[in-house]
């Protein structure tokens, strides 16, 4: 579910709206940071409890698609081709973005009510969280939607993810708990009818059925490649919490 191996064509063509919202990220990344207008794109869009307050709700929606760090930027855009694709397969396009726009519109209603009143936030995290709040829903609930290997994976991944939101003092803590929360509490509905993400692949089988002698060879290849996302994504979370406290 996890290990991408798509060249960049195919990814393009295969996941759609992962490659849209990343290429928001990025471009919105470099026009805040080095294009002429970039400040003001910044100042009206960041999120803003006390300009919410006043009536500006968009700024509900407009910072999960804004980064002004180079390492939030690339760990929020590199997580979300990770983690994304199994979902926008299983879910739809339509189902993907709607939970991913609703998981993050909760985690900065919740910053809103319950943060600092003049508090200012950015980030995609609490989106992506929300993804991670299916996957847990997944592990938990529908096991049927996910193998133990990647249940493994997706729980050592958050718990580090969760560590560091807590170790990291600039990290936005209300937008990924509550990004987490509301992605486990859409998944009843937003799950009915989700097939596996195997069964979700077109698969051509036109000839008779076959015997593949090496079948457990080729499962031992997986198992070490699950073994190695772990490491991946322990690294990756990791660089993340020193490149946070670099930017």
């Amino acid at each position: 579910m996890f290990i991408r191996n798509e060249s960049f064509y195919s990814f393009r063509r295969s996941y759609p709206i992962i490659t849209i919202l990343v290429a928001i990220h990025l471009i919105l990344f470099i026009w805040m940071n080095f294009l002429p207008g970039g400040r003001s794109i910044l100042a009206i869009g960041i999120g803003n409890n006390l300009a919410v307050a006043y009536g500006e709700y968009w700024r509900l929606i407009t910072p999960i698609f804004m980064h002004i760090g180079i390492g939030h930027v690339i760990f929020n855009s590199f997580s979300l081709v990770i983690f994304g694709p199994a979902l926008e397969r299983m879910l739809g396009k339509f189902k993907f973005l709607l939970v991913y726009l609703l998981t993050g519109i909760i985690a900065n209603i919740a910053t809103f009510y319950l943060g600092n009143p003049y508090m200012q936030h950015l980030g995609a995290s609490g989106a992506i969280f929300g993804l991670f709040g299916l996957y847990v829903y997944f592990v938990i609930y529908r096991k049927d939607l996910i193998d133990s290997a990647n249940s493994q994976l997706v729980i050592t991944i958050l718990l580090i993810g969760l560590v560091m939101t807590f170790v990291n003092s600039n990290i936005n803590v209300l937008a990924h708990l509550f990004g987490l929360i509301a992605g486990a509490a859409l998944a009843p509905l937003i799950l009915i009818g989700v097939k596996p993400y195997y069964a979700s692949r077109v698969v051509a089988d036109d000839g008779p059925p076959t015997f593949d002698p090496d079948r457990w060879q080729k499962k031992r290849v997986t198992n070490k490649r699950i073994k190695k996302g772990l490491w991946i994504g322990f690294a990756i979370l990791v660089a993340a919490g020193i490149l946070a406290r670099l930017f």
